[in-house]
């Protein structure tokens, strides 16, 4: 018979465990356009060799040797990864300890009592001393869960692991990205310093000509002093550039967790192997892949399932305490023949009248709908991220070709300058105008070359490149 009974139990627990009162989950629609922006500005190059960001693999897409070295020991040391990756871990304990309620917790129990029984309450009439051993083996309060209140906070435990998780793939992109920008950071600094270093020499070699010209009457002291300007000038732009260097390592440093080899940090741009080009594909719904989209769409379902929760405090809750063991008066005779004991106490708590109960429930539709309004940002900014992403690229490459044309002129006119200051049929303010223009135009042309580089960087990162 009890066979029986606990057999039936264990069907109608395992008929009804799977259900909850959480309402059927269905994806918002998208807030933003099917398709990727289109314009002027757009006029992106498909290459055929070009593949989707969120297939590719972060060793795929950057091919630069040494920032894929600098990059694996940024994944092992750095401290913000670190987090992240603990914060998976706690998440799925917390994960473990939820989904643990929906199974009985069993434990064995000794005891040994021993009390006076004064002469009034005994039953031989005299006062006695009564001693009890007893061995028992049972489940404590049991909660059966009829109504899916602990499946529906054993789900949202689930999605928000699932959540946390994709919160380390974002994290895990977003270092990749940020050491890759530093990086390059560095190496563009670097080309500067060694653009304003080799202007600071020309304008030291201008200015001893111009002096030694000054001394035979061939130069004015007008001339000499202008020149001098673009010497400090120059100085002023090598100190700067100095720091900006010394600070890019900084940076670099603490992304990576622990300082670097010399031999790994780019001497200038044209040394670094640029990013692999990446695709955004045709449509936008590859946004939906992002890791913080994910991360977003998972606190949804567990602000859904949290709603199931709430509806099923509203019902019954039935709790199961039972033990099965041997008692005896004597510690000899625990383990004999005919000392068997057992107890079996269900308890059924029906709520009757509990504000607290609507008020949660309420609170648990409202939090679903912020999740909802939190879930649609993430799609709209990611859409923004990868759109302003695609408009530097339609754009960047016309912008370098414009620019390296305007160096190849202006150096021309620098030339040209300097022949016929020298010849002294034009002053030296017309060579000082094409001093200053060329080296403006070269500074902009690495900052436009940078633009490039992180540009793929930036989109990469934007349609939620692979691990």
């Amino acid at each position: 018979m009890k066979r029986n009974l606990f057999l039936l139990l264990s069907i109608i627990v395992f008929l009804l465990g799977g259900c909850t009162l959480a309402p059927k989950y269905e994806r918002p629609d998208a807030p933003v356009p099917a398709q990727w922006p289109t314009g002027a500005a757009y006029n992106e190059i498909k290459s055929a060799a070009s593949a989707p960001a969120v297939d590719l693999i972060w060793r795929e897409f950057i091919t630069d040797k040494r920032l894929q070295k600098i990059i694996e020991s940024a994944l092992n040391n750095n401290r913000d990864l670190r987090l992240a990756a603990l914060n998976v871990e706690r998440a799925r304990a917390l994960y473990g300890i939820s989904r643990a309620e929906l199974l009985p917790s069993v434990s064995a129990v000794g005891m040994m009592s021993k009390q006076l029984v004064p002469a009034d309450l005994s039953t031989t009439g005299s006062a006695m001393t009564a001693t009890q051993y007893s061995v028992n083996l049972g489940i404590s309060s049991w909660e059966i869960d009829f109504f899916g209140r602990i499946r529906s906070l054993k789900d949202q435990a689930l999605e928000e692991y699932l959540a946390t998780d994709q919160a380390r793939r974002s994290a895990q992109i977003m270092l990749v990205s940020a050491v890759a920008q530093a990086y390059l950071a560095m190496a563009a600094d670097r080309e500067a310093l060694k653009l304003v270093v080799s202007t600071l020499d020309t304008q030291e070699a201008s200015y001893k000509l111009i002096h030694r010209r000054q001394d035979v009457g061939l130069a004015s002291e007008l001339d000499l002093r202008r020149a001098q300007t673009q010497v400090d000038t120059a100085r002023v732009d090598v100190a700067r550039y100095t720091q900006l260097v010394a600070q890019d390592e900084n940076a670099l440093n603490l992304l990576v967790g622990s300082p670097l080899s010399q031999e790994l940090l780019p001497a200038d741009l044209v040394s670094v192997s640029p990013p692999k080009e990446v695709s955004s594909g045709l449509s936008s719904e590859v946004l939906l892949r992002r890791p913080d989209v994910l991360a977003a769409e998972h606190q949804l379902k567990a602000a859904n399932a949290n709603i199931g929760a709430a509806r099923a405090a509203f019902f019954p809750r039935i709790s199961l305490t039972a033990a099965v063991g041997t008692a005896s008066a004597d510690l000899s005779g625990l383990f004999k023949p005919g000392q068997g004991v057992w107890s079996f106490a269900p308890q059924i708590i029906m709520p009757i009248f509990d504000a607290r109960t609507w008020s949660a429930y309420d609170v648990t539709k409202v939090e679903r709908e912020i999740s909802v309004a939190q879930y649609e940002k993430a799609i709209q900014t990611a859409f923004r991220e990868v759109a302003d992403a695609l408009a530097v690229r339609g754009m960047v490459n016309q912008q370098i070709a414009a620019q390296q044309s305007l160096v190849d002129a202006v150096a021309e006119t620098y030339r040209l300058s300097n022949a016929r200051y020298t010849k002294g049929i034009d002053s030296y303010l017309s060579v000082l105008d094409a001093q200053r223009s060329l080296y403006g135009a070269e500074q902009a042309l690495i900052v436009l070359r940078l633009a490039r580089f992180n540009n793929l960087v930036a989109l990469y990162k934007a349609l939620g490149g692979g691990e």
